[in-house]
């Protein structure tokens, strides 16, 4: 029985929502509350929260949608080995369609970019302007040539750190308030925390990487030492952090946050041991909990990096937010 013209309007709005990846939205959310936490500026009214939604609509199922279709557009080749069921590899799109899809949420994006800039005004409003342009121009060069930051770690990692750890921070806090100097820190231990989690992400995708001569860390120095690079970046990250809280005076996040890295030298140290078994335990916190939203692998190597994801981003985020509210209770008492 050949499809209705509804079904067939249903399952073509759903390929262009997939290929806008819905699970990627969520990760800027975490940036911008913690900006605007910070900033102790923030009132409890409509228009308040309604320009914090707008600029999680902007980065979010704008801006990242952007970032995850542009990607999509210019990767089908790649997609065809790695991810063969994304709907242009699979038929559900077209290439024009998909290109329709990334013109039209970049607009969307920029629009809503501008309409904030200049509700805000003033420097804050450059910067929230200078942020979502800066991203989205980011974006675009991470997948299209000739530049096609992804080829190379060292370019890939540090543009997906910028665009997802950096500048959401900055625009949660330009909001409310002018760019407190705490805020910077915590934005920048993001940036490298993204870094580090980006290079494990690479795993799932080593086969395709390698026959298309893309240098990821996994490609180019093995599963284990990738592990151990990583770890390396993100153990640094949390004891910055710990520092950070010391001479902020802020002693119970402190000593939250040194025990969430002796949590995660534990974890690391079983996947270490065991690249693509460890911490087996998590498993289930994988397939029954935030499955949908951090995604699930074949690749044994990136399933691991999956169940270490789940325990990591709550330690982190929790340390984040704690530490965001403080800041801002200062400012409300200054």
């Amino acid at each position: 029985m050949a499809a209705s013209p509804a079904s067939g309007f249903v399952n073509k709005l759903r390929a262009h929502l997939e290929l806008l990846d819905p699970v990627t939205w969520i990760s800027v959310f975490p940036g911008l509350a913690c900006g605007a936490m910070a900033s102790g500026s923030m009132q409890a009214t409509p228009h308040d929260f309604l320009i914090l939604l707008a600029v999680f609509l902007m980065y979010g199922p704008l801006g990242t949608g952007f970032s995850q279709s542009v990607n999509d557009y210019f990767d089908l080749e790649l997609d065809m080995v790695n991810e063969p069921t994304r709907p242009i590899p699979s038929g559900r799109l077209t290439k024009k369609e998909a290109l329709l899809n990334c013109i039209v949420v970049l607009l969307l994006a920029i629009g809503i970019g501008i309409y904030v800039g200049l509700d805000t005004g003033g420097v804050r409003g450059m910067v929230i302007m200078g942020m979502i342009f800066s991203a989205l121009f980011v974006a675009y060069i991470y997948s299209a040539p000739p530049l096609k930051l992804k080829k190379n770690i060292f370019a890939s990692a540090p543009s997906v750190g910028f665009s997802y750890g950096f500048v959401t921070f900055l625009s949660g806090n330009a909001l409310f308030s002018d760019i407190r100097p705490e805020i910077v820190w915590l934005a920048a231990l993001n940036f490298f925390m993204a870094v580090a989690l980006i290079i494990l992400n690479d795993f799932k995708s080593v086969e395709g990487d390698r026959e298309g001569g893309l240098k990821s860390l996994p490609v180019m120095i093995g599963s284990r030492n990738t592990f151990l690079v990583a770890f390396a970046i993100i153990d640094a990250v949390f004891a910055v952090l710990t520092w950070l809280s010391f001479t902020w005076g802020f002693t119970v996040p402190m000593v939250l946050v040194i025990l969430g890295l002796a949590m995660n030298v534990y974890i690391q140290a079983q996947l270490l041991l065991d690249p693509k078994g460890g911490i087996s335990f998590m498993q289930g916190a994988v397939d029954d909990g935030f499955g949908n939203a951090i995604g699930k692998s074949d690749v044994q190597e990136h399933n691991s990096f999956l169940r270490f994801q789940v325990a990591n981003n709550v330690l982190f985020l929790v340390n984040n937010l704690i530490i965001a509210g403080m800041i801002g209770i200062k400012y409300m008492q200054a």
